[in-house]
């Protein structure tokens, strides 16, 4: 399991998705079905998510299928980034797409 943030022309949002990789096909192909075809994704901590998340996340987690799948935590721009430092993710390498 994957947790990402993912920054594109409509703001910022968390998903948390079983695919291989963040540049998996698979992946990239359900985000473009949900409108986003240029984005930019961040690797986050899970164990930072459970915590600002609580009950939320665990909700989510359990609906996720073991394999291939993808669930959107918060897609409120303004709460995701008021909850995530900036020096955090550049420490991260990002994957750009579009």
């Amino acid at each position: 399991m994957q947790h990402l943030i993912v920054f594109s022309g409509s703001g910022p949002i968390l998903i948390v998705h079983t695919h291989p990789a963040m540049s998996d096909e698979g992946l990239i192909k359900k985000l473009e079905a949900k409108g986003l075809t240029k984005f930019i994704l961040f690797e986050l901590d899970g164990a930072q998510l459970r915590e600002t998340y609580g009950h939320r996340y665990e909700m989510v987690i359990n609906d996720l299928l073991p394999a291939n799948d993808l669930r959107v935590l918060d897609y409120d721009g303004h709460r995701v980034l008021n909850h995530f430092d900036f020096a955090k993710l550049k420490t991260q390498k990002p994957f750009f797409h579009g």
